[in-house]
């Protein structure tokens, strides 16, 4: 009986933050992708709703869901769950007045900064972010918790890659793309060693290799949620080919990343676990695919063979079989290791024993491929959010600075053979970059000179 007594009183005021929590939730899906986060249709709805409508006691919970970029980092409820049961111990015309407004002033920032840790998924600050513009930051500088995570990363056995550090000798920028150029040459299984020659491959991939292609102009287009609102859409299709990712979808979002799609980077996970229908989706049709798995360091094909991180050689026979005329390779573990080894050998610090993010495999992929290449949201712009992917909710800091993949360092030595400007780096997130096919690279000794 007291509870129901204590709903009249309680529903009237918390059920409109409900509603304006969905609504803040769901319509940035349908906003105009012109208007910047800071103005954005739930924003100024919330505190227009707020402000006229709301009793104080509800404005706090509002207050909140005025920043998009952090509502799917916790789930809301769960401040409910949290806040509400003191409530139930005083009396209902206690609820009416003064406490409400407490617990709902004081109460979510404990729950958010205590329980959920929400400051360690906010997007770092801007001084982080100049840091890695100017090619100046290190993992010291990071969050509690990245370093830690890093710490942890750096004692992994998992690739079995012997501890070393860096090489000591900083290049320059064009013999840091040179020495790229040289010892990053893109490989893929073509089934001439074993055991794909035993197994007959050399018929099943195709019969033109990856690197036999070759484009003017290319875009590789990041996932990051920093690519919304930025209308690059048009000027990522005016490239001649087009990078994407994984899962990362065009239909929807064609203002910001645009539509077109000539090569697709793929992990393992996407060709053998069935919730990804890699043989029934779209995004993977009438694409170049190729798809990656991470052997360890010193491993023999055999032996990633017989124990990859996920099986995509079934269902890459399956698709070869289904699709004979599809380009689609599988990225042999020499050009993930050799790019770990050139990352390491550029940088300063010990860097993850991990393989390389696709991000970076695909960026020096397409150097390989291109006469010049555009990068997009690689290198954040303005627009940063620690939200990873513009096509789905979920939030860490780790996608943009790193924690498995050793991200800030291929982020920094992107940022050091960056040939655009300083502007388009910082307003569209975009670093040009010259492909290797167009570089000329001194001998040593004119290097020395």
């Amino acid at each position: 009986s007291f509870f129901l007594s204590f709903l009249p009183s309680f529903l009237p005021s918390f059920l409109p933050s409900f509603l304006s929590f969905f609504l803040s939730f769901f319509l940035p899906s349908f906003l105009p992708p012109s208007l910047p986060p800071s103005l954005s249709f739930p924003s100024s709805f919330t505190y227009f709703l707020s402000y006229v409508f709301f009793p104080f006691s509800v404005r706090p919970y509002l207050f909140f869901l005025d920043f998009p970029s952090i509502i799917p980092s916790f789930p809301f409820l769960s401040i409910l769950a949290f806040c509400l049961p003191p409530l139930l111990f005083f009396p209902t015309s206690f609820l009416s007045s003064f406490l409400p407004s407490l617990v709902a002033l004081f109460c979510p920032f404990i729950v958010v900064f205590y329980n959920f840790n929400l400051r360690e998924f906010l997007s770092p600050k801007l001084s982080i972010f100049l840091r890695l513009w100017s090619g100046n930051l290190t993992a010291a500088m990071l969050s509690p918790r990245l370093q830690k995570e890093l710490k942890l990363q750096l004692r992994s056995l998992r690739h079995h890659v012997a501890p070393r550090g860096p090489s000591g000798q900083r290049r320059s920028a064009l013999q840091l793309s040179c020495d790229l150029k040289r010892s990053a040459r893109v490989q893929t299984v073509d089934g001439t060693e074993e055991p794909f020659l035993s197994l007959g491959w050399a018929s099943l991939v195709p019969s033109k290799g990856l690197q036999a292609s070759e484009f003017q102009r290319c875009a590789v287009v990041m996932s990051s949620a920093a690519v919304l609102n930025s209308g690059l859409g048009a000027e990522i299709d005016s490239h001649d080919a087009v990078l994407r990712f994984n899962a990362a979808p065009t239909s929807g979002f064609e203002r910001d990343v645009g539509s077109k799609t000539t090569i697709r980077i793929i992990n393992s996970q996407i060709v053998a676990r069935p919730e990804h229908a890699f043989n029934h989706s779209s995004l993977y049709r009438n694409v170049t695919l190729l798809v990656w798995d991470p052997a360890r360091y010193s491993a023999n094909l055999s032996e990633w063979f017989k124990q990859p991180d996920f099986d995509l050689f079934s269902g890459y026979v399956e698709r070869r079989l289904r699709h004979p005329e599809q380009p689609f390779y599988i990225l042999h573990p020499k050009f993930l290791w050799g790019l770990w080894d050139r990352i390491q050998d550029n940088t300063e610090e010990r860097i993850q024993p991990n393989p390389p993010s696709s991000g970076f495999t695909g960026i020096v992929l397409m150097m390989s491929l291109c006469h010049e290449v555009s990068v997009y949201e690689f290198l954040p712009s303005v627009r940063r959010t620690d939200r990873c992917h513009y096509y789905e909710y979920y939030q860490d800091a780790a996608c943009t600075l790193g924690a498995y993949h050793p991200l800030l360092y291929e982020k920094l030595l992107i940022q050091r053979i960056n040939v655009g400007g300083r502007d388009q780096l910082t307003a569209k997130g975009k670093v040009t970059l010259s492909g290797f096919r167009t570089l000329r690279c001194p001998t040593p000794s004119e290097f020395k000179g």
